[in-house]
């Protein structure tokens, strides 16, 4: 079985071809950092724009590369959304005129599922399982219950956890994106040099709420002085607040739901001091969390491809008509 991804959710345009469950024969990324960092974040324009240039070409690398044909392909997945609603129909427009072309079927992936599910190209994962997708764009937890069933149990009210991050960098003037900058900025600072709020930490739901604990930096910030002396253990208390609040629900979720196997996918999962902190909190707890590697955390076609295999054998396809959404559905399904 053959089986192309496309991606277009945001700002990168990734198409790859996988055959059978895991096997990765082309997974290509390009990337437009460059083009958004002089905004300090993504433009959607700009985005959508670059997708239409090089979706094309991007196919046709991905195809050389996996040294198959496009005739061969069994079926053609791509991002439905959510996402920047710009970039997600470019690739939906393609995926559709491809597959009616190549008279293949079709099917729409949910991102933020197919970070969920990413996990598989890498090793098999008992269901169910909980999973946390902490992205720039998204965080939520998921209940998976079964391959292609599933519940959004727990999202953001607010700002998602890597868009905190990119604005506080942000505000900082430090550049874009703001992540791996406070990454590497907080590897020798103190996590405890400033006790920063736990925001909804004590309700009894599985949100997030990350813009109050962004307001909290900033008033920190204009209170006091962040300066070259202190600037690592104030972003190392500040990136601690956020990975303890993500881990504090995820706690709960799992003695609600009675299940110990935590997943954990999107961008700001390849951050490796989230990783070890989750990693020592799950022992702590007697949980056991997995993560994909770091390549395979950011947005990339393999995940919704390996995604697809799924619905693929379930004979669960899209029609053409499908439409493009911007946010996550909440029920799942």
């Amino acid at each position: 079985m053959l089986i192309l991804g496309i991606d277009t959710s945001c700002d990168d345009t990734s198409i790859s071809v996988l055959e059978g469950k895991n096997r990765i024969l082309s997974n290509i990324v390009s990337s437009q950092i460059d083009l958004h960092s002089r905004f300090g974040g993504v433009v959607p324009e700009i985005a959508s724009r670059k997708h239409v240039e090089i979706i094309d070409s991007l196919f046709c690398e991905a195809i050389e590369k996996a040294s198959v044909s496009k005739d061969q392909l069994d079926v053609v997945c791509v991002t439905q959304g959510p996402g920047l609603i710009g970039s997600v129909l470019v690739g939906l427009c393609f995926a559709k005129g491809l597959a009616l072309s190549l008279r293949k079927p079709i099917i729409g992936i949910n991102h933020v599922e197919a970070h969920a599910m990413g996990i598989f190209l890498e090793r098999d994962i008992e269901f169910p399982f909980i999973s946390l997708v902490v992205s720039g764009g998204h965080t939520c937890i998921l209940l998976m219950e079964e391959p292609c069933r599933y519940k959004v149990i727990g999202s953001t009210r607010d700002d998602a956890a890597g868009e905190a991050l990119d604005k506080i960098a942000k505000f900082l003037g430090l550049g874009y994106p703001g992540g791996p900058i406070i990454e590497k900025l907080s590897e020798k600072g103190k996590t405890d040099y400033i006790k920063f709020p736990r925001p909804m930490a004590d309700d009894n739901n599985f949100d997030f709420s990350f813009s109050g604990l962004k307001t909290a930096f900033i008033n920190w910030a204009k209170k006091h002085t962040v300066t070259e002396e202190n600037i690592h253990h104030v972003l190392a208390s500040f990136q601690e607040a956020i990975f303890d609040s993500l881990f504090g629900k995820l706690i709960k979720a799992s003695k609600t739901y009675g299940i110990n196997r935590i997943v954990v996918g999107g961008g700001v999962a390849s951050n490796s001091k989230l990783r070890s902190f989750f990693k020592e909190m799950a022992d702590k707890n007697g949980l056991s969390v997995y993560f994909p590697s770091p390549a395979n955390c950011t947005d990339n076609a393999a995940m919704i491809a390996v995604t697809g295999y799924f619905y693929f054998k379930k004979n669960l396809f899209s029609p053409l008509d499908m439409k493009g959404f911007s946010r996550i559905n909440i029920k799942g399904i």
